[in-house]
Parts: structure tokens; C-alpha cells; sequence
């Protein structure tokens, strides 16, 4: 077991290291390719809308070849097209690797909870607590120590950099594929279950809720720095950031640490669903001096939300349906986060109030109580 949850956290590793390893050096690559602010905001997008839109594709993949190919292959395409947009020669090679890096990491997603499934079937939310802890400290490794160690390590040059963060994934991919190799790939009926079930309340619940956890983190992320330099509080802004990211740490290893006892509850859902709409509108409504404080409160909920989504769909289908239900899951969840910033950055535009813009993330706090409300169906 132990082996298998030190995979698990690997892989759950490669699914942000190398997306997290690019914001660092935006200003380095902005400058050597001559990009627009236009093609900044679609670089940092992109991987975000593959999540949506391939995460089916990869269902069906899984249906076709078995979660373990399609993690090996899904894990190598991710180093592979990684380290290719270091040897970017202009904008339109840039963002076909990085096309190429978001569509490895899309259909590696729903195979993780089908893999959590059939490897620790008695310890799925232990398994999933795994992944999710390596994809949050992944996210904090790459974008807090790209700056101070790595650049500094390959000269300063921005296209090491990337390579650098893509050989770790490589190398797990080589593990990967050892033990795809053992698991061949599924015949007869496991192959029909592929097309997520649209038609499930389930399907709807689970992909409100990791919109509504993502839809926070990404608005509280993009509309922060603006809104502090605003208010004339930019020396915030580093601080505040930093304590949306490193505050789902602490969520991560609480959930790692109960998970049998948390993962399966609503209530914590309910409660901290809620909790982000308070944060949100705390961040407004209430003195200057807590901003930084209310910024980690959004990081920790969004966290425990993530990582409990992620756990659900092997905690409460069958075994050959759950890539098909996470699939869904992640398409409508990285929908949603997508679309969330895009509407609150239009308010904030037609109403010139900052605040507009976290409306949309705030209202889906609510929107993510309201989806614990009715029970979860009986694990099968």
C-alpha cells in the first residue's frame, strides 16, 4: 500500500509541476518572444480550457486502453511537450507545446480516481488524499522556487527552466509505463463505458462542485493583484497570493491525515462552501488588515473542496464507470472555472466596481452548499 500511495503522489506530482513552472517566468518569455498581453492571458488559459475540453477524450481513451496506458502515455506527452516549449522559436510553437503539455494532463486526470479504484479499492479516499497532497505541493514547489533556485541554476535562461521542471515527470512516466505494461488493455463491456452519463444528477453535483472550488481559486487569483494595487495596497500582493496558495497545504495533509472520516462527509462541504462566499465578500466589507488572512481562508476551502471532489467519483460509482464520471466532472469543472473570471472581469468592467468581479465566485459558494444538501447516493 505504501509503494502504491508513493506512486499516487507522483503522479498527482506531474499533474501541475510543469503547468505552475510557467507564471514565474512570464516576464522572461513576454520579453524574448515579443508576446502581447493578449497572448500572456491566453498562454496561462490554455491549459486551463484543455482540462474541459479533453478531459472526455480521455474517458474514452481509458475505455479503449485502461487508465494505466493512459496515464503512462498522458505522463509522457506532458514531459514531452513540456520540455519542447523551451526550444520555442516564436509564439505559435509556444502555445502548440503547450497545447500538446494541457492535452497530456486532461486525460491523465480521470484516469488517477480510476486507478485510486482498482489499486486501493478499501483505501480510496486515502489514495485520492495521495494525488491531490503531490498536485498541491507541485503547484507550490514550481511557482515558489522557479525564481530563487532554478533560474539562477541554468543561467537565468527561462527555456532550462522549463526543462528542468519537465525531467521529473519524464521520469515518472518511465514508471508508468513499466506498470502500464503489465496491465493490458480492457475488452467487451469495459470498452461501452465511456460517454459520461449526462443524463445523472450525480454527474451535475460533482461537476458544480469542483466548479465552484476551482471558480474561486482562479477569480481569487486573477483579481487580487488589480484590486490591491486599486486600493494602493500592492505591497499586499505577494502576500496574498502566497497565502491562497500555501494555505492548501495545511487542508491537504488534514484530509491525508482523516481522510476515511472527512472524505465521505457533506457537511464539511456545506460549510466550507460557505465559507468561501464569506471570505470573498470579507475581503471587501471588512478592514484592510485581515486581506491577507481572508486570502488563505479562499486557498484552505478551495483545497479541502478539490481534494474531496476528487475522491468522490471512486467512492461512489462503480469501478468501470469512474473515468467517465470524473471525465464529466473535470469538463464541467474547468468550464466553470474558465468561464467564472472571464464574467467577473466583464462586470468589473460595465460597473467599474472591483468587487463585481468576485461576485460570480462568490455566488458559487453558495451554489456548492446547496449541491451537499440532498445525500450522496449509496457507494457501490
Amino acid at each position: 500500500m505504501w509503494k502504491q500511495l508513493a506512486l499516487l503522489w507522483l503522479f498527482g506530482a506531474c499533474l501541475r509541476l510543469t503547468v505552475l513552472a510557467v507564471p514565474p517566468v512570464i516576464p522572461l518569455i513576454h520579453g524574448s518572444l515579443s508576446l502581447t498581453q493578449a497572448e500572456v492571458g491566453a498562454l496561462v488559459s490554455l491549459p486551463v480550457l484543455l482540462f474541459s475540453f479533453a478531459a472526455i477524450p480521455g474517458s474514452l481513451l481509458i475505455a479503449r486502453f485502461g487508465a494505466p496506458g493512459v496515464l503512462a502515455a498522458g505522463l509522457l506527452l506532458t514531459a514531452v511537450a513540456s520540455a519542447l516549449r523551451g526550444a520555442s522559436f516564436d509564439t505559435s510553437t509556444l502555445f502548440a507545446a503547450t497545447f500538446f503539455m494541457g492535452v497530456g494532463i486532461a486525460v491523465m486526470q480521470p484516469a488517477l480516481p480510476a486507478i485510486v479504484r482498482s489499486t486501493l479499492p478499501h483505501r480510496v479516499a486515502l489514495g485520492s488524499a495521495a494525488f491531490s497532497n503531490g498536485l498541491l505541493v507541485s503547484e507550490a514547489l514550481s511557482s515558489s522556487l522557479t525564481i530563487p533556485f532554478v533560474l539562477p541554476a541554468v543561467g537565468g535562461s527561462w527555456r532550462l527552466s522549463l526543462v528542468f521542471w519537465s525531467v521529473p515527470v519524464l521520469l515518472v512516466a518511465l514508471v508508468a509505463w513499466r506498470d502500464a505494461l503489465r496491465h493490458p488493455a480492457p475488452v467487451g463491456a469495459a470498452r461501452q463505458l465511456a460517454w459520461p452519463d449526462w443524463r445523472s444528477p450525480l454527474t451535475w453535483r460533482l461537476g458544480v462542485l469542483s466548479g465552484g472550488s476551482s471558480s474561486l481559486y482562479f477569480t481569487a487569483n486573477a483579481f487580487l493583484p488589480d484590486w490591491l494595487h486599486g486600493i494602493g495596497r500592492q505591497d499586499l500582493v505577494n502576500d496574498a497570493l502566497a497565502a491562497i496558495n500555501w494555505a492548501q497545504l495545511p487542508a491537504s495533509f488534514i484530509l491525508l491525515a482523516f481522510s476515511r472520516s472527512l472524505m465521505h462527509q457533506r457537511l464539511p462541504l456545506f460549510l466550507l462552501g460557505l465559507a468561501g462566499s464569506v471570505a470573498i465578500l470579507a475581503l471587501h466589507g471588512l478592514p484592510q488588515s485581515g486581506i491577507v488572512f481572508w486570502s488563505g481562508v479562499i486557498g484552505f476551502c478551495t483545497a479541502f473542496l478539490l481534494i474531496v471532489t476528487l475522491a468522490l467519483p471512486p467512492l461512489l460509482v462503480p469501478a468501470d464507470e469512474v473515468h467517465r464520471t470524473s471525465a464529466a466532472m473535470f469538463a464541467i469543472g474547468y468550464l466553470c472555472a474558465l468561464v467564472t473570471p472571464i464574467v467577473g472581469g466583464l462586470l468589473w468592467d460595465l460597473t467599474g466596481r472591483p468587487w463585481a468581479a468576485f461576485a460570480p465566485a462568490a455566488v458559487f459558494g453558495v451554489v456548492i452548499a446547496v449541491a451537499t444538501l440532498k445525500p450522496w447516493p449509496a457507494a457501490r
